[in-house]
């Protein structure tokens, strides 16, 4: 309790100017407003029956739950899955993910003070709870040992930044990791850099992104982008962050020929209006996915202004460039368009994602460039050389099938965890 009282501290004094936070965010994006009162554990749905908590604090994380989440429906199928975010985005995806399934509810997880904690944990009484990746809040944590409540950090990773940061409070972390009751590591480098950090019981389990499928209807849908974009070339630029747009923009209307598409899909829905002004600021014509209609042979730009679709932009996309990897972002998950056989270029900041990045270089489905304008002059040639990207295509398609199984055996880790 010593230990955490500094942290709980600053959390107390820090609350107002989160909730300033929250209401700047709410200018953009007003959903951040929505469901306020579950931020501080006040709640008004009940789960019915057993609870399995699972959390996933945004978009990325809610969509490598999906496998796992689905895997936990089957297996214990007289419980409800607790889905919680920290996000809006994250929370409406995984309304989109788990559209029509009675037994996934979704709420934010409250800010990390033990009182919130306690309310949370006293309202749905999980049987054990499931952390995605690295989303760590030491109260929480502290509140679910104090109540029984076992914890499982799954599809875990830490990059060498991440784990160097966590090392500046060596005292909170090893008492936080220690608070986990098991932890699943995508990586034998992340398990080695956790271990150091204190934790205990850890296994590498791999990467459950690697087990996330298209569905007939993602499948369905990336056939219809195809048929609206037509037999024009493709360039797809993914989950792209502010600040790399706008050179991105410029590289492509310099080196693109006129018959290229640029299918844009900036990474927050919040930003989808600026994305819009840049490029007609630069003159490339656009139009947007949401607007329904047939792409015209002089749209230069279609934006995909739409949220859980990844899958199918990947699918229709001939090449794809990595958004969050051209500034140091650190990377989006690679993953997903792979297992599509989509050829990818990598930008240089790829430390969130650094295993699978290497890795989908090393095998040939991935080629990584040192800039924007290197990254799109080599995404357009790709577009010329057809061999190149079939062969590409192919090692990304086997390279996302030897990985598969971590949710199995993560589940694995999970039952002997609930008994």
């Amino acid at each position: 309790m010593l230990t955490r009282l500094p942290y709980t501290l600053l959390w107390i004094l820090a609350l107002p100017l989160v909730l300033l936070r929250l209401l700047w965010r709410a200018r953009r994006q007003p959903a951040y407003l929505k469901h306020l009162g579950e931020r501080f554990g006040r709640y008004r749905v009940r789960a019915p029956g057993r609870v399995i908590w699972v959390h996933a604090v945004s978009v990325g994380e809610t969509r490598a739950a999906e496998p796992l989440v689905r895997a936990i429906l089957a297996r214990w199928p007289e419980h409800t899955v607790l889905l919680t975010h920290m996000t809006p985005t994250g929370r409406a995806t995984s309304k989109t993910l788990f559209e029509g399934e009675s037994r996934v509810l979704r709420v934010y997880l409250p800010y990390d003070l033990g009182c919130f904690a306690h309310r949370f944990l006293r309202h749905f009484r999980p049987t054990f709870g499931v952390i995605m990746e690295t989303e760590l809040w030491p109260n929480l944590l502290a509140a679910c040992r104090r109540r029984k409540v076992p914890v499982m950090l799954a599809n875990a990773r830490l990059s060498e930044r991440s784990a160097r940061r966590y090392a500046r409070l060596p005292a909170l972390t090893a008492l936080t990791m220690k608070a986990l009751d098991v932890i699943g590591a995508q990586t034998a480098a992340d398990a080695a850099r956790l271990s150091a950090l204190g934790a205990r019981r850890v296994t590498v389990t791999g990467n459950i992104k690697f087990d996330v499928t298209t569905s007939p209807a993602t499948q369905a849908l990336a056939e219809q982008f195809r048929a609206r974009l037509g037999a024009r070339p493709v360039l797809l630029a993914a989950s792209t962050r502010e600040g790399e747009e706008a050179p991105l923009l410029e590289a492509f209307a310099r080196l693109a020929a006129d018959g290229v598409l640029l299918m844009l899909v900036p990474r927050h829905p919040q930003r989808f209006d600026d994305v819009a002004a840049l490029a007609a600021s630069r003159g490339l014509a656009l139009q947007r996915r949401s607007d329904e209609a047939p792409v015209a042979s002089s749209t230069r730009i279609w934006l995909g202004d739409s949220m859980g679709e990844m899958f199918a932009y990947y699918a229709a996309a001939d090449v794809a460039l990595i958004g969050g990897s051209w500034l140091p972002f650190g990377g989006q998950n690679p993953i997903e368009a792979c297992a599509v056989g989509t050829p990818i270029v990598l930008g240089p900041h790829t430390f969130n994602f650094e295993a699978v990045a290497e890795e989908a270089v090393a095998v040939g489905a991935a080629r990584r460039a040192a800039d924007v304008e290197a990254g799109v002059g080599c995404a357009l040639a790709l577009l010329q050389q057809t061999a190149a990207r079939e062969a590409m295509a192919a090692a990304g398609r086997a390279f996302a099938d030897a990985h598969r199984g971590a949710t199995a055996r993560t589940v694995a880790v999970l039952e002997a965890l609930a008994r």
